[in-house]
């Protein structure tokens, strides 16, 4: 079929009837199906049960190195909690601390701490006048809720195939004092599924911000999560190659097993500079006297070592890759060719990004809901709700079936379709 943009008036309004006629039969058939959030499968969550058996009232409950692990104490974490997810982070267990269950939890208090006590004795961000932050867009909604929340202004950061635009990204840090962060996700990034190039990385270890407390917020939620065995990806390790520059203090880096063993019930890091950890646990001492050992020791006992979270992550993939590919075939197969719509193929992550024409997010979206498939809001992808396109759809193929997926994926493309030739008749009245 020809691209819709090519066809008459008269076709479009042809095939607005069909279309129409189409999704009335689709919004019959009573569909529930919900694509909104990354959440794991019941079959994800049910492979990791063993890990409940790991642990019971029999159980030497001590660390390697004698640690009662139902006690206080062990700030930073156990031990073997540190090296588990330093090697999942690339990095020596010497730079972890190990907190609770979510590293969303960590980011929230990493920008709380810096606005009530600043960083390394620098300014409190909340007695500034303006505090601003870099947002690569499309971006991961619940960390452009952590600086909304904080009124923080938020400046959007095109991404590309390798990374954000890195030109845009030196030009402002270097400039502008009041740029004190920038959200990052480099590894099959939320949602596009984007892989930071080598370059890329290497050029924000480099970065020379005004700002002495410019901090990236390098969220590592998706280092393992790897879709294809043999196209595997990594990136180098944004420590060390900070420390080359001279920016040792430049990163917080933040890891968890939530999409790993059980969502809402993993473990949590972050890594960075032996300064910058310093810092928060004094912080963490008056927060907490201690994360909770026993989950720590569980997941350690459980996973072993990174062999072992390479073997589950490879289970995961087994589950996840049959969605994935069921939406992306549809997607070549219906829309392909017509001009009114984009996507990429990720090799690893939770999500799939498709940018609709301009114009038609909120409607296509409205439309799945009214048939039966909920997917993420339209503009979620963007701070404050707001993509200035109204083009990006963020896709979660993780929960339902692969059944359920394809039949999800049917109306999503139904939907595009209906939504672009109403746009292009209402751009040709």
């Amino acid at each position: 079929m020809k691209a819709y943009k090519e066809l008459s008036k008269a076709e479009l309004e042809t095939l607005r009837t069909q279309l129409q006629k189409q999704y009335e039969d689709a919004k019959g058939k009573g569909l529930q199906l919900n694509m909104s959030r990354g959440k794991p499968s019941v079959a994800q969550l049910d492979m990791t049960m063993g890990i409940m058996d790991v642990i019971d009232s029999k159980s030497v409950l001590k660390s390697e190195s004698g640690d009662d692990c139902r006690n206080y104490g062990v700030m930073e974490g156990l031990a073997e909690a540190r090296k588990l997810m330093g090697d999942i982070m690339g990095v020596p267990e010497d730079q972890v601390i190990v907190c609770g269950n979510a590293s969303l939890s960590i980011m929230y208090d990493t920008v709380s701490r810096a606005m009530t006590h600043g960083i390394l004795g620098n300014t409190p961000w909340d007695r500034l006048d303006t505090v601003k932050f870099l947002c690569p867009v499309p971006g991961y909604d619940r960390h452009f809720a952590i600086t909304e929340h904080f009124g923080i202004e938020m400046i959007n950061v095109p991404m590309h195939q390798d990374g954000p635009d890195m030109d845009m990204i030196e030009k402002l840090v270097s400039a502008d004092d009041s740029i004190k962060g920038i959200w990052c996700v480099p590894k099959y990034s939320n949602p596009q599924g984007v892989v930071y190039s080598d370059k890329t990385v290497e050029r924000f270890a480099a970065l020379k911000p005004a700002a002495k407390d410019f901090r990236i917020f390098w969220d590592n939620a998706y280092i393992v999560h790897h879709l294809y065995e043999e196209k595997q990806i990594e990136i180098p390790d944004i420590l060390s190659a900070c420390v080359k520059y001279g920016n040792e203090d430049m990163v917080y880096e933040f890891c968890s097993t939530s999409k790993i063993s059980f969502a809402g019930a993993g473990i949590a890091a972050v890594a960075s500079s032996e300064a910058n950890l310093s810092e928060m646990k004094k912080s963490m001492t008056i927060q907490t006297i201690g994360y909770d050992k026993l989950n720590q020791l569980r997941h350690v006992k459980y996973f072993k070592n990174l062999d072992g979270i390479k073997d589950q992550m490879k289970k995961h993939a087994e589950i996840l890759r049959p969605k994935f590919e069921a939406v992306i075939n549809e997607l070549d197969k219906e829309l392909s060719g017509l001009g009114i719509g984009s996507w990429m193929k990720p090799y690893g992550g939770y999500f799939i990004s498709f940018d609709a024409m301009e114009g038609c997010a909120k409607n296509i979206v409205a439309k799945c809901k009214e048939a039966g498939v909920v997917l993420t809001g339209a503009g979620a992808t963007y701070p404050y709700k707001k993509d200035p396109w109204d083009s990006n759809i963020r896709i979660a193929p993780s929960f339902p079936t692969p059944e359920d997926m394809a039949a999800a994926t049917e109306i999503f493309v139904l939907c595009v379709k209906l939504a672009s030739v109403e746009k292009l008749l209402e751009e040709a009245a």
